[in-house]
């Protein structure tokens, strides 16, 4: 069974939402980070960074949430082409590389937030998710930006309706609710 390591508030709940959206079974280990577990040679051994989240399934050792999004998606069948893993990949990059480093910056927030989703708020008008009419990967990593900002930063979307509409229709998900909102 696929193990995934974390602590109680860490990026290791957006590939728990994942895994819940899959219905894939998987065993969620909890490292305490105050206590070091995850500086523990039992865990970088896994992990040689020492940071969460982090994965074991089977033989395969992954760390950093996107490339284990990523991983999750061409295993599990929602990526059938190279065009398809592309755009995959091309919005958890966008998310964890773009849109969530932007968002953090306060000196930039203001002026970034309006160019980035003003794109996304148009996109949504057309469709309920980033790559067309089903959550995909794409969905889990951005929207789980776009919630972190709304519930950790109380940031205000209420100029992008469609962002937040889209982000409404993420956290009704029965997935989102069993993983990322029990911790919020």
């Amino acid at each position: 069974m696929l193990k995934l390591y974390g602590g109680a508030f860490s990026r290791s709940s957006i590939v728990q939402w994942y895994l819940e959206e899959l219905a894939i079974p998987y065993e969620f280990v909890q490292l305490d980070m105050q206590a070091g577990e995850h500086l523990e040679s039992d865990f970088t051994a896994i992990n040689p960074i020492g940071k969460v989240p982090a994965i074991v399934d089977g033989d395969l050792k992954l760390w950093e949430s996107g490339a284990i999004l990523l991983y999750l998606a061409d295993k599990y069948g929602q990526a059938a082409t190279a065009e398809q893993r592309a755009e995959m990949a091309q919005w958890v990059l966008f998310a964890n590389a773009t849109l969530g480093p932007e968002l953090l910056n306060e000196a930039t927030r203001d002026r970034e937030m309006s160019r980035l989703l003003k794109p996304l708020d148009q996109i949504l008008v057309h469709q309920p998710f980033l790559t067309g009419d089903q959550l995909t990967v794409a969905d889990v990593a951005v929207g789980a930006v776009i919630g972190f900002f709304q519930m950790r930063y109380q940031m205000n979307f209420t100029a992008y309706p469609n962002v937040m509409a889209y982000a409404k229709r993420l956290t009704e998900r029965p997935a989102f609710k069993a993983s990322i909102g029990r911790r919020a």
